[in-house]
């Protein structure tokens, strides 16, 4: 899961679409899978990115067409980056803040860089790297 794409490609109307690609496990038949998270159940796979791209655009088209033909309303796109303040406030157990807070002093971080590193490792990001490589060259 951790090798997700989110491209612009989809578009009905004027309004892109985002498009979620990512690769399929052996065990899931390999290849890639495009989905249309603003439309349920839009999807589509193929042996390639581009062909699953392709793929998941003409199902687009059939997943419009039967929805406007049904008379329901077709969601708008959410915008690909949405603005986003960077701030996020949480609630956790005591036993697990306490756990992130032992485990941050050490690795020799703040408790913001540990769970930024965790959450970006879980995601497949490459933040997390950063995180902890620039906390532990102070």
């Amino acid at each position: 899961m951790g090798k997700e794409v989110w491209t612009n490609v989809s578009k009905a109307g004027d309004a892109p679409y985002p498009i979620l690609l990512r690769p399929l496990q052996e065990d899931e038949g390999g290849g890639w899978l495009a989905e249309i998270p603003d439309l349920p159940g839009c999807m589509s796979d193929g042996d390639t990115p581009e062909e699953a791209v392709r793929n998941v655009l003409k199902a687009q088209e059939a997943w419009l067409a039967v929805s406007r033909e049904l008379g329901q309303n077709v969601p708008k796109p959410t915008p690909l980056f949405e603005e986003c303040s960077g701030r996020l406030t949480l609630r956790l157990p005591r036993s697990l803040h306490r756990q992130l807070s032992l485990r941050a002093r050490m690795e020799g971080v703040t408790l913001n860089e540990l769970v930024l590193y965790l959450i970006s490792r879980a995601l497949g990001l490459g933040a997390a790297k950063v995180a902890l490589g620039k906390a532990n060259k102070e």
